[in-house]
């Protein structure tokens, strides 16, 4: 019999309410023991919506579990899960890892110290459009993406790198198995203090190019990534859970394959569209961290996946700083 892992919520927000629901769809791997949520009004509301009982501290919680899932603001991932880890708990823990890299970089030792497992809340990793590339050889020379949201006030206490775009850096850095070169980029910050509007260039060492825009300003939602490689381009659309391959052949392998004249040839233009199953992602994420556990393997989005991620997202916010200024200098002049 397999062991129940037992789990502690911290933060009963938006998100906090869809991971306790996840939680009780996965009563062969968790047992959710309660949840601490600081606003009691909520909290209240929590306890009988779900029938768990609300901790009177994180600190009650964190002693009572194995495992603590964090989804509280980012500005309280360090602090949280410091205290998790350093109480020998694994953790999971919502995007992005921490405020800033440093406190990332010492969730790092403490967790290696404490031998615990972190797993990073990118849930896009899991999205069916993306899983139904797993048995795919790709190796993408050029990336488009585009990651558009209607403004919502909940994500405004981080930059929309940081809040959306570190979605698809992540998937990025996940595809492309080469060190980041260079960084360019632009954003603007429209209705909140923070960048509401970003766009970013990023050059991998093995000559792989990657343009990425993000925007939670849009008019309509769209989470769409192209990649582009040797003799294949593949279309992968997140909102829809969609994925497409088109490939050039030297043969006809299918009658549907369309004859296409180049430079060496003749060759064959073949549309495969992968079988997509479909899946709760944020459901199968805290599924595969209770397998990571309890087989001892590593998570499937590890806290060095969570901080290379960061590091990157930390990297375009600075180039755009450099930007902004560039340009606050020229109209000035």
């Amino acid at each position: 019999m397999t062991k129940l892992l037992n789990i502690g919520i911290l933060g009963m927000g938006h998100l906090g309410k869809i991971h306790a629901k996840c939680l009780q769809l996965l009563p062969e791997q968790y047992n959710l023991l309660g949840f601490f949520e600081p606003d009691e009004v909520r909290a209240r509301e929590m306890t009988r919506e779900f029938g768990i009982p609300h901790f009177a501290s994180e600190a009650k919680l964190i002693e009572a579990v194995d495992v603590v899932d964090i989804v509280a603001p980012t500005s309280v991932h360090f602090q949280l899960a410091k205290q998790a880890m350093l109480a020998g708990k694994h953790l999971f823990i919502e995007k992005p890892l921490t405020h800033s890299l440093e406190e990332a970089e010492e969730l790092i030792r403490i967790s290696e110290q404490q031998k615990v497992k972190v797993q990073v809340g990118h849930v896009e990793r899991f999205n069916p459009a993306l899983l139904a590339l797993d048995d795919q050889l790709l190796q993408p020379m050029f990336v488009e993406g585009h990651r558009l949201a209607t403004f919502n006030p909940r994500g405004i206490d981080v930059s929309v790198v940081l809040d959306l775009m570190i979605h698809d850096l992540d998937i990025l850095l996940h595809l492309v198995k080469a060190g980041v070169e260079s960084v360019s980029a632009s954003g603007v910050a429209v209705v909140s203090d923070k960048i509401d509007i970003a766009n970013a260039r990023i050059e991998f060492e093995n000559g792989c190019v990657a343009n990425l825009t993000a925007s939670r300003i849009s008019i309509k939602q769209m989470r769409k990534m192209r990649l582009f490689q040797q003799d294949a381009y593949v279309s992968l659309d997140f909102l829809e859970k969609k994925a497409q391959i088109i490939r050039l052949e030297d043969e006809q392998n299918q009658e549907a394959a369309l004859a296409i004249p180049t430079t060496q040839g003749e060759r064959w233009m073949t549309m495969e569209q992968p079988d997509i199953e479909p899946v709760n992602a944020i459901k199968l994420e805290l599924s595969t961290f209770a397998n990571s556990i309890l087989t001892n393997s590593l998570p499937r989005v590890s806290i060095r996946d969570g901080y290379k991620a960061l590091h990157l997202a930390y990297r375009i916010l600075k180039e755009i700083q450099v930007h902004r200024k560039k340009a606050l200098e020229y109209f000035n002049s």
